[in-house]
């Protein structure tokens, strides 16, 4: 009975979001409430344990995307990232055109959220079009590709840093396991699929010639990719270091410390707050403000991400999750491969990658306990390339392509939707792969 109660939970919390168009995060503190109740936690304490839940969830996460998301906004309001586009253009030249802008979605991918990258180089893509007359889907689809995996498989973005969380794994190694397959990733679902979408027919927007800002309001090559980059290399140079410092060093807890992700991303900020702020003459009133901005774009994605941990909390509570884990282990499945697999289902029910990652995650996580063997980063890896699956009509990814690629339906869903499902099945077999050899 318990099981079914859990089911019919999930596919209730689904079908609010997607049937009744209820807020995601509402529709997850209703679902959690509901299940709760029906579990039998006592009415007294649900609103504990949902409280908890949200708490729980956001203490490590909250500085770590509030900080990535002002260092994405001041990468894109500064020019950094046009900057970092037109350097790569510059070196690749026309020949390896694809080649350059897939580098260039990767590069500008890992500081910016997805939806704010899609909007900074779609003007790149047009120039592009218009400039070497070619088809603006098999121009376009490497670069977006590149954003997509780098929203779903490495941190600092939402998702990953949550399952990141969720599963106890380490920051920098599921960074170093995450590019390792985001980059064999991003080649076939862009630059050799988008071979095949030479005869879609895309027109353009004239409003989309905009150059952006003027070369001398840009910053620096070696500034904007320092700055955008830095807390990945932050991230990549203490995981190395702390392989070469012992634990009885006096320097472990210093490694220790700037190697936890909240402080890489506030020193990184304060860094960034300089090179691309300051010391460019901009006022730290106007740097504010575009911080402040910036809140805006991730506060909804932050209380999904509560919303989620109240779920967790309730199945933690009610003892369900540990049957839960009974039950999946008896379906004798490998973990990483059912992760992916739960997280694919709720994707294309759901839409949301990030509603899909974490409730999956909290699902599969009670897992790991009977699976010392399952490495935590490669299940963060594996239910981020499960959120990816298919999107399709309910997902607003699937219509920020189709509407500034001014495509049908179905030619979105040729080119959008299955170039998704390549990249979940792509990063699946990395996992596995990288799971051979640990």
């Amino acid at each position: 009975m318990s099981f079914l109660i859990v089911l019919f939970g999930i596919i209730f919390l689904i079908l609010l979001i997607t049937y009744f168009k209820v807020n995601a995060f509402l529709s997850f503190l209703i679902a959690s409430i509901g299940i709760g109740l029906l579990l039998g936690i006592s009415p007294a304490q649900i609103g504990a344990t949902v409280q908890k839940g949200i708490g729980d969830m956001l203490g490590s996460l909250v500085i770590v995307i509030i900080a990535g998301a002002m260092l994405g906004k001041l990468v894109a309001e500064t020019g950094a990232a046009q900057k970092i586009a037109a350097g790569m253009m510059h070196v690749f030249g026309r020949k390896y055109l694809q080649l350059a802008l897939t580098i260039t979605g990767f590069v500008i991918g890992i500081p910016l959220f997805y939806n704010v990258g899609f909007v900074l180089v779609f003007p790149l893509i047009a120039s592009v079009v218009y400039s070497y007359k070619l088809p603006a889907v098999y121009v376009g689809l490497p670069i977006i590709a590149a954003l997509s995996v780098t929203h779903g498989f490495l941190p600092p973005h939402p998702s990953p840093v949550a399952l990141v969380a969720q599963f106890h794994a380490d920051m920098g190694t599921t960074l170093l396991f995450g590019t390792i397959i985001a980059l064999p990733t991003v080649i076939i679902a862009g630059p050799l699929y988008s071979k095949t979408l030479k005869n879609i027919k895309a027109s353009l927007l004239s409003s989309f010639k905009s150059e952006g800002l003027p070369e001398d309001k840009l910053p620096g090559f070696f500034n904007s990719f320092i700055s955008s980059l830095l807390p990945v290399m932050l991230l990549a140079a203490t995981t190395a270091l702390n392989f070469f410092v012992s634990d009885e060093s006096s320097g472990k807890d210093i490694m220790k410390f700037f190697s936890d992700s909240s402080i890489v991303m506030l020193v990184s900020l304060a860094v960034a707050t300089y090179t691309l702020g300051l010391s460019r003459g901009l006022k730290m009133k106007h740097i504010m403000d575009i911080y402040s901005d910036s809140v805006k774009d991730v506060l909804m994605i932050i209380l999904i991400i509560g919303g989620a941990g109240a779920l967790k909390e309730t199945l933690l509570e009610s003892g369900i999750s540990n049957d839960i884990a009974g039950l999946l282990d008896n379906l004798n499945m490998n973990p990483l491969i059912l992760g992916w697999l739960i997280a694919a289902v709720i994707r294309v029910c759901v839409g949301s990658a990030t509603v899909a990652g974490l409730t999956a995650a909290g699902i599969v996580a009670p897992l790991l306990a009977s699976h010392p063997e399952v490495h935590p980063s490669l299940m963060v890896l594996s239910v981020g390339a499960g959120s990816l699956m298919f999107s399709h009509v309910n997902d607003s990814g699937f219509w920020l392509f189709k509407e500034y690629f001014n495509l049908s339906i179905k030619d979105t869903i040729r080119s959008w939707s299955l170039m998704e499902t390549l990249v979940a099945i792509c990063g699946l077999a990395g996992v596995m792969l990288i799971n051979i050899f640990l």
